[in-house]
């Protein structure tokens, strides 16, 4: 698994959505500002988010994107597997399966990829958005994952 530009500025950007949950619609230079993000590819970012129903879009004066759900609702996995795919370094976790039960000579190699794909899909999976912005990771905060 490889996070791209793109996945860490999706990111960063449902971060910043996620402190400003309360507030309703974000503009985008104003998630851009915060972020430190180019406005330009976060308007392809957030357009993205919006088909994959995680954020929503408000239009008028007031308008912006906004989460579409709690952030303690949104785990990274949801928007690593849509900006940058699977999880595996190496196809996915089924395509993995297949090699482990077809290529007996490489049987070992196929299954420490499906470890590594599973370890970091169970931390990815239970860390949520909410649990960044609160700091709720890697043993800084409740959440820690062994």
């Amino acid at each position: 698994m490889k996070i791209s530009q793109k996945g860490l500025y999706a990111l960063q950007a449902m971060m910043t959505l996620a402190r400003r949950h309360d507030q309703g619609a974000i503009k985008i230079r104003e998630i851009a500002a915060e972020s430190d993000l180019p406005e330009k590819f976060l308007e392809l970012i957030l357009l993205e988010l919006k088909n994959a129903r995680i954020v929503d879009s408000v239009r008028g004066a007031r308008g912006g994107y906004r989460l579409r759900r709690d952030p303690s609702e949104i785990p990274l996995s949801d928007i690593i597997r849509l900006i940058d795919g699977p999880l595996a370094p190496l196809g996915d976790a089924e395509q993995l399966r297949s090699l482990i039960a077809k290529d007996a000579d490489h049987r070992a190699l196929y299954q420490v990829f499906l470890e590594v794909r599973d370890a970091a899909a169970k931390i990815l999976e239970h860390t949520t958005i909410a649990d960044l912005i609160g700091g709720r990771v890697g043993g800084r905060g409740k959440k820690e994952h062994k």
